[in-house]
Protein backbone atom coordinates (compact mmCIF):
# COMPACT_ATOMS: atom_id res chain seq x y z
CA UNK A 1 0.00 0.00 0.00
CA UNK A 2 2.57 2.42 0.98
CA UNK A 3 4.71 1.21 -2.49
CA UNK A 4 1.24 2.54 -4.04
CA UNK A 5 1.10 5.61 -2.62
CA UNK A 6 4.52 6.54 -3.61
CA UNK A 7 4.91 5.28 -7.26
CA UNK A 8 1.74 8.05 -7.10
CA UNK A 9 3.64 10.85 -5.70
CA UNK A 10 6.48 10.58 -8.12
CA UNK A 11 4.52 9.84 -11.41
CA UNK A 12 2.57 12.98 -9.98
CA UNK A 13 5.98 15.31 -9.64
CA UNK A 14 7.36 14.03 -12.79
CA UNK A 15 3.54 15.29 -14.53
CA UNK A 16 4.22 18.75 -12.68
CA UNK A 17 7.92 19.11 -13.68
CA UNK A 18 6.84 17.92 -17.50
CA UNK A 19 3.75 20.69 -17.70
CA UNK A 20 5.85 23.33 -16.32
CA UNK A 21 8.52 22.68 -18.87
CA UNK A 22 6.71 22.70 -21.55
CA UNK A 23 4.45 26.00 -20.33
CA UNK A 24 5.43 29.75 -22.70
CA UNK A 25 7.39 31.93 -21.03
CA UNK A 26 5.73 35.07 -19.60
CA UNK A 27 7.36 38.51 -20.74
CA UNK A 28 9.33 40.53 -18.33
CA UNK A 29 7.13 43.90 -16.86
CA UNK A 30 6.53 46.85 -18.43
CA UNK A 31 8.46 50.05 -16.77
CA UNK A 32 6.41 52.93 -16.01
CA UNK A 33 6.61 55.76 -17.33
CA UNK A 34 8.82 58.73 -16.30
CA UNK A 35 6.39 61.00 -14.46
CA UNK A 36 5.92 64.57 -15.50
CA UNK A 37 6.96 66.88 -12.18
CA UNK A 38 6.99 70.81 -12.33
CA UNK A 39 10.24 72.14 -11.37
CA UNK A 40 11.71 75.55 -11.13
CA UNK A 41 14.92 76.76 -12.07
CA UNK A 42 16.42 78.48 -9.25
CA UNK A 43 18.05 82.33 -9.80
CA UNK A 44 18.57 85.05 -6.88
CA UNK A 45 16.19 87.26 -5.66
CA UNK A 46 15.71 90.25 -3.26
CA UNK A 47 15.42 88.82 0.16
CA UNK A 48 14.29 91.23 2.71
CA UNK A 49 15.32 91.18 6.73
CA UNK A 50 11.90 92.22 7.80
CA UNK A 51 9.55 92.57 11.34
CA UNK A 52 6.07 93.31 12.04
CA UNK A 53 4.98 95.27 14.69
CA UNK A 54 1.78 97.10 16.14
CA UNK A 55 2.22 101.01 15.99
CA UNK A 56 0.16 104.37 16.35
CA UNK A 57 -0.55 107.30 14.72
CA UNK A 58 -0.24 110.50 16.42
CA UNK A 59 -1.16 114.00 14.34
CA UNK A 60 1.25 116.41 15.59
CA UNK A 61 -0.43 119.42 14.38
CA UNK A 62 -3.36 118.67 16.55
CA UNK A 63 -4.86 121.56 18.78
CA UNK A 64 -6.71 121.26 21.74
CA UNK A 65 -8.97 124.52 21.31
CA UNK A 66 -9.24 126.76 24.47
CA UNK A 67 -10.67 130.76 24.32
CA UNK A 68 -8.47 133.60 25.59
CA UNK A 69 -11.10 135.34 26.94
CA UNK A 70 -14.13 134.88 29.56
CA UNK A 71 -18.05 135.24 28.99
CA UNK A 72 -20.82 133.55 27.60
CA UNK A 73 -21.14 131.45 24.02
CA UNK A 74 -23.16 133.38 21.84
CA UNK A 75 -22.64 131.60 18.38
CA UNK A 76 -21.04 127.96 17.43
CA UNK A 77 -19.84 128.21 13.91
CA UNK A 78 -18.69 124.68 13.39
CA UNK A 79 -20.35 120.72 13.69
CA UNK A 80 -18.11 118.24 14.60
CA UNK A 81 -16.32 117.09 11.61
CA UNK A 82 -16.24 119.68 9.99
CA UNK A 83 -12.79 120.58 8.24
CA UNK A 84 -11.44 123.73 8.70
CA UNK A 85 -8.55 126.64 7.80
CA UNK A 86 -6.50 128.23 9.81
CA UNK A 87 -8.27 131.36 10.66
CA UNK A 88 -11.59 130.27 10.63
CA UNK A 89 -13.78 131.39 13.13
CA UNK A 90 -14.93 128.37 15.61
CA UNK A 91 -17.42 130.06 17.79
CA UNK A 92 -18.10 133.40 19.37
CA UNK A 93 -18.20 134.74 22.94
CA UNK A 94 -20.06 137.58 23.77
CA UNK A 95 -18.12 140.72 23.28
CA UNK A 96 -20.81 143.58 24.77
CA UNK A 97 -18.28 144.28 27.85
CA UNK A 98 -15.34 144.60 25.66
CA UNK A 99 -16.95 146.76 23.12
CA UNK A 100 -18.33 149.42 25.57
CA UNK A 101 -14.53 149.47 27.21
CA UNK A 102 -13.25 150.06 23.57
CA UNK A 103 -15.57 152.98 22.78
CA UNK A 104 -14.31 154.27 26.36
CA UNK A 105 -10.72 153.95 25.03
CA UNK A 106 -11.39 155.93 21.66
CA UNK A 107 -13.35 158.40 23.88
CA UNK A 108 -9.89 158.82 25.57
CA UNK A 109 -7.82 158.93 22.72
CA UNK A 110 -10.07 162.25 21.68
CA UNK A 111 -9.72 163.38 24.78
CA UNK A 112 -5.98 163.05 24.55
CA UNK A 113 -5.69 164.64 21.29
CA UNK A 114 -7.50 167.37 22.39
CA UNK A 115 -5.56 168.27 25.32
CA UNK A 116 -2.41 168.06 22.64
CA UNK A 117 -3.52 170.67 20.74
CA UNK A 118 -4.31 173.15 23.71
CA UNK A 119 -0.57 172.23 25.02
CA UNK A 120 0.90 173.08 21.23
CA UNK A 121 -1.33 176.34 21.22
CA UNK A 122 -0.40 177.11 24.29
CA UNK A 123 3.78 176.53 24.10
CA UNK A 124 3.41 179.21 20.85
CA UNK A 125 1.89 181.67 22.76
CA UNK A 126 4.65 180.99 25.43
CA UNK A 127 7.42 181.31 22.76
CA UNK A 128 5.96 184.27 21.33
CA UNK A 129 6.14 186.33 24.57
CA UNK A 130 9.49 184.98 25.12
CA UNK A 131 10.67 186.66 22.01
CA UNK A 132 9.13 190.03 23.06
CA UNK A 133 10.40 189.16 26.63
CA UNK A 134 6.97 189.27 28.24
CA UNK A 135 7.47 185.13 29.81
CA UNK A 136 10.04 184.24 31.61
CA UNK A 137 12.08 180.72 31.34
CA UNK A 138 10.14 178.85 33.83
CA UNK A 139 6.80 179.42 31.69
CA UNK A 140 8.45 178.26 28.95
CA UNK A 141 9.48 175.26 30.60
CA UNK A 142 6.41 174.44 31.93
CA UNK A 143 4.19 174.34 29.06
CA UNK A 144 7.09 172.31 27.13
CA UNK A 145 6.43 169.77 30.10
CA UNK A 146 2.59 169.94 29.51
CA UNK A 147 3.17 169.45 25.96
CA UNK A 148 5.08 166.35 26.46
CA UNK A 149 2.99 165.00 29.18
CA UNK A 150 -0.05 165.27 26.59
CA UNK A 151 1.44 163.39 23.53
CA UNK A 152 2.14 161.00 26.75
CA UNK A 153 -1.05 160.44 27.41
CA UNK A 154 -2.36 160.58 23.18
CA UNK A 155 -0.45 157.32 23.06
CA UNK A 156 -1.14 156.09 26.11
CA UNK A 157 -4.79 155.93 24.83
CA UNK A 158 -3.95 155.02 20.95
CA UNK A 159 -2.34 151.54 22.89
CA UNK A 160 -5.16 150.89 25.07
CA UNK A 161 -7.35 150.89 22.04
CA UNK A 162 -4.95 148.76 20.16
CA UNK A 163 -5.09 146.42 23.24
CA UNK A 164 -8.72 146.67 23.47
CA UNK A 165 -9.24 145.82 19.89
CA UNK A 166 -7.01 142.92 20.33
CA UNK A 167 -9.43 141.61 23.58
CA UNK A 168 -12.20 142.10 21.38
CA UNK A 169 -10.99 139.72 18.49
CA UNK A 170 -10.52 137.33 21.03
CA UNK A 171 -14.20 137.19 21.41
CA UNK A 172 -14.08 134.88 17.89
CA UNK A 173 -12.15 132.40 18.31
CA UNK A 174 -10.53 130.88 15.72
CA UNK A 175 -8.69 127.13 14.17
CA UNK A 176 -4.91 127.68 15.09
CA UNK A 177 -3.76 124.80 12.45
CA UNK A 178 -6.08 123.47 9.51
CA UNK A 179 -8.05 120.35 10.40
CA UNK A 180 -11.14 118.41 11.10
CA UNK A 181 -13.03 119.66 14.21
CA UNK A 182 -13.80 116.66 16.82
CA UNK A 183 -16.05 117.31 19.43
CA UNK A 184 -17.71 120.47 20.61
CA UNK A 185 -18.06 120.51 24.17
CA UNK A 186 -20.15 123.95 24.90
CA UNK A 187 -23.27 124.87 24.02
CA UNK A 188 -24.69 128.91 23.40
CA UNK A 189 -25.01 130.55 26.68
CA UNK A 190 -22.48 128.11 28.46
CA UNK A 191 -19.96 130.47 30.44
CA UNK A 192 -16.37 129.63 29.64
CA UNK A 193 -13.05 130.98 30.29
CA UNK A 194 -9.75 130.12 29.46
CA UNK A 195 -9.41 126.85 30.96
CA UNK A 196 -12.30 125.52 29.33
CA UNK A 197 -12.20 123.30 26.25
CA UNK A 198 -14.12 124.23 23.36
CA UNK A 199 -13.26 122.12 20.86
CA UNK A 200 -9.99 119.71 19.58
CA UNK A 201 -8.51 120.24 16.03
CA UNK A 202 -6.58 117.50 14.34
CA UNK A 203 -4.44 117.67 11.25
CA UNK A 204 -4.58 114.54 9.53
CA UNK A 205 -2.38 115.14 6.03
CA UNK A 206 0.70 114.32 7.41
CA UNK A 207 0.68 111.49 10.69
CA UNK A 208 3.34 109.90 12.59
CA UNK A 209 3.59 106.55 13.55
CA UNK A 210 4.97 105.77 16.68
CA UNK A 211 7.03 101.96 16.77
CA UNK A 212 7.59 100.14 19.57
CA UNK A 213 10.82 97.94 18.85
CA UNK A 214 12.79 95.29 21.07
CA UNK A 215 16.33 96.76 21.86
CA UNK A 216 17.99 93.61 20.05
CA UNK A 217 16.68 94.75 17.06
CA UNK A 218 16.75 98.29 17.58
CA UNK A 219 20.39 98.23 17.46
CA UNK A 220 20.04 97.46 13.35
CA UNK A 221 17.72 100.60 13.14
CA UNK A 222 19.23 103.68 10.95
CA UNK A 223 17.52 107.09 10.07
CA UNK A 224 16.35 106.21 6.70
CA UNK A 225 15.44 102.56 7.73
CA UNK A 226 12.56 101.66 5.29
CA UNK A 227 8.98 101.42 6.59
CA UNK A 228 5.63 99.34 5.33
CA UNK A 229 2.06 99.84 6.92
CA UNK A 230 0.33 97.18 6.36
CA UNK A 231 -3.54 96.39 5.71
CA UNK A 232 -5.49 93.64 7.43
CA UNK A 233 -4.56 90.99 5.31
CA UNK A 234 -0.58 91.69 4.92
CA UNK A 235 -0.75 93.92 2.23
CA UNK A 236 1.82 97.29 1.87
CA UNK A 237 -0.68 100.50 2.41
CA UNK A 238 2.27 103.39 2.65
CA UNK A 239 5.96 103.31 2.58
CA UNK A 240 8.18 105.53 4.56
CA UNK A 241 11.07 105.73 6.36
CA UNK A 242 11.94 106.24 9.80
CA UNK A 243 13.60 109.86 10.81
CA UNK A 244 13.80 109.72 14.69
CA UNK A 245 14.92 106.58 16.90
CA UNK A 246 14.60 106.81 21.17
CA UNK A 247 18.31 107.14 22.73
CA UNK A 248 16.76 105.08 25.58
CA UNK A 249 14.27 102.05 25.82
CA UNK A 250 10.93 102.38 27.89
CA UNK A 251 11.89 101.02 31.50
CA UNK A 252 8.57 98.98 31.78
CA UNK A 253 8.17 97.20 28.33
CA UNK A 254 12.18 97.40 26.99
CA UNK A 255 11.21 98.92 23.63
CA UNK A 256 12.74 101.49 21.79
CA UNK A 257 10.35 103.74 20.04
CA UNK A 258 10.78 104.45 16.33
CA UNK A 259 9.32 107.28 14.28
CA UNK A 260 8.19 107.88 10.81
CA UNK A 261 6.32 110.09 9.12
CA UNK A 262 3.29 109.04 6.59
CA UNK A 263 1.60 111.21 4.33
CA UNK A 264 -1.95 110.47 4.94
CA UNK A 265 -3.57 109.39 1.76
CA UNK A 266 -5.31 105.97 2.77
CA UNK A 267 -7.43 107.80 5.71
CA UNK A 268 -6.06 107.24 8.88
CA UNK A 269 -6.75 108.81 11.95
CA UNK A 270 -4.91 109.93 15.05
CA UNK A 271 -4.72 107.40 17.54
CA UNK A 272 -5.43 104.64 15.26
CA UNK A 273 -3.39 101.37 15.81
CA UNK A 274 -1.86 100.14 12.68
CA UNK A 275 0.30 97.27 11.66
CA UNK A 276 3.84 98.64 10.75
CA UNK A 277 6.74 96.34 9.20
CA UNK A 278 10.78 97.40 9.28
CA UNK A 279 12.77 96.63 6.34
CA UNK A 280 16.22 95.94 8.17
CA UNK A 281 18.61 95.08 5.14
CA UNK A 282 18.10 93.51 2.00
CA UNK A 283 20.19 90.91 -0.46
CA UNK A 284 20.06 88.62 -3.62
CA UNK A 285 19.66 85.31 -2.18
CA UNK A 286 17.67 81.90 -3.78
CA UNK A 287 14.42 80.96 -2.36
CA UNK A 288 12.52 77.48 -2.93
CA UNK A 289 8.89 76.81 -2.20
CA UNK A 290 7.72 74.96 0.80
CA UNK A 291 6.57 72.45 -1.50
CA UNK A 292 10.26 71.23 -2.64
CA UNK A 293 11.23 70.90 0.87
CA UNK A 294 10.93 67.33 2.27
CA UNK A 295 12.94 66.65 6.00
CA UNK A 296 14.00 63.76 7.48
CA UNK A 297 15.27 63.08 11.18
CA UNK A 298 15.53 66.74 11.43
CA UNK A 299 17.45 67.23 8.06
CA UNK A 300 16.22 69.47 5.21
CA UNK A 301 16.20 67.72 1.43
CA UNK A 302 15.13 68.94 -2.21
CA UNK A 303 14.96 66.85 -5.23
CA UNK A 304 17.61 68.25 -7.86
CA UNK A 305 16.83 67.55 -11.22
CA UNK A 306 20.29 65.70 -13.20
CA UNK A 307 20.80 64.14 -15.92
CA UNK A 308 22.10 59.93 -16.71
CA UNK A 309 22.33 58.83 -19.75
CA UNK A 310 19.72 61.34 -21.43
CA UNK A 311 17.51 60.22 -18.74
CA UNK A 312 16.19 62.79 -16.82
CA UNK A 313 16.39 62.10 -12.69
CA UNK A 314 15.73 63.59 -9.32
CA UNK A 315 18.63 63.29 -6.46
CA UNK A 316 18.10 64.11 -2.76
CA UNK A 317 19.92 66.71 -1.90
CA UNK A 318 20.67 68.38 1.41
CA UNK A 319 20.14 71.80 1.77
CA UNK A 320 20.59 74.69 4.37
CA UNK A 321 17.56 76.63 4.67
CA UNK A 322 17.44 80.03 6.30
CA UNK A 323 14.22 82.27 7.57
CA UNK A 324 10.62 81.28 6.02
CA UNK A 325 9.17 84.56 3.96
CA UNK A 326 5.82 84.73 2.27
CA UNK A 327 7.24 82.54 -1.20
CA UNK A 328 9.09 80.34 0.79
CA UNK A 329 12.52 79.56 2.47
CA UNK A 330 15.41 80.84 1.52
CA UNK A 331 18.23 78.69 0.68
CA UNK A 332 21.95 79.14 2.00
CA UNK A 333 23.70 76.30 0.99
CA UNK A 334 23.52 73.17 -0.90
CA UNK A 335 21.73 74.33 -4.45
CA UNK A 336 22.89 77.22 -6.43
CA UNK A 337 21.67 79.40 -9.36
CA UNK A 338 20.58 77.41 -12.34
CA UNK A 339 19.61 73.94 -10.56
CA UNK A 340 16.18 72.71 -11.21
CA UNK A 341 14.67 71.77 -8.27
CA UNK A 342 11.79 69.64 -8.08
CA UNK A 343 8.64 71.39 -7.08
CA UNK A 344 5.46 68.59 -7.35
CA UNK A 345 4.20 64.91 -6.69
CA UNK A 346 7.53 65.23 -3.92
CA UNK A 347 5.86 62.72 -1.62
CA UNK A 348 6.30 59.69 -4.84
CA UNK A 349 9.48 60.87 -5.71
CA UNK A 350 13.15 58.92 -4.30
CA UNK A 351 16.65 59.14 -4.82
CA UNK A 352 17.20 58.59 -8.74
CA UNK A 353 13.32 58.64 -9.29
CA UNK A 354 13.54 59.12 -13.45
CA UNK A 355 10.95 62.15 -14.33
CA UNK A 356 9.73 64.12 -17.08
CA UNK A 357 10.61 68.01 -16.14
CA UNK A 358 8.02 70.34 -16.24
CA UNK A 359 9.46 74.13 -15.86
CA UNK A 360 7.60 76.84 -14.50
CA UNK A 361 8.45 80.67 -14.45
CA UNK A 362 8.94 82.19 -10.76
CA UNK A 363 7.18 84.82 -9.52
CA UNK A 364 9.71 86.96 -9.20
CA UNK A 365 8.65 88.66 -6.11
CA UNK A 366 11.05 89.49 -3.21
CA UNK A 367 10.44 87.13 -0.04
CA UNK A 368 9.58 89.28 2.64
CA UNK A 369 11.60 87.67 5.31
CA UNK A 370 9.59 86.43 9.23
CA UNK A 371 11.70 87.18 12.10
CA UNK A 372 11.14 85.02 15.52
CA UNK A 373 8.75 86.88 18.05
CA UNK A 374 8.49 89.99 15.79
CA UNK A 375 5.02 90.72 16.86
CA UNK A 376 4.29 92.16 20.27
Amino acid sequence: MRSRRLTFRVAACLWATQAFACAPERPPPVAAAPREVEVLVLAPSEVRDSAEYLGTSISRQSATVLPQVAGYVRDIEVRPGDRVETGDALLAIDSREEAAALDAARASLQSARARVELAKQTKKRVDDLVRSGAASREEVDLTDAGLREAIAAERQAAAEISQRKVQLQYHVVRAPVPGVVGDVAVRVGDHVDSTTVLTTLSQTSTIEVGIGVPTERAREIELGTPVELLDADGGVRATTSVFYVAPEADPSTQLVEVKANVTNDIGLRASEIVRARIVYSTRQALQIPLTAIVRQSGQAFAFVVADRDGQAVVERRPVQLGALGEAGYVVEDGVQAGDRVAISSIQMLRDGTPIVPVETQPDGEAVALAHPGTRP
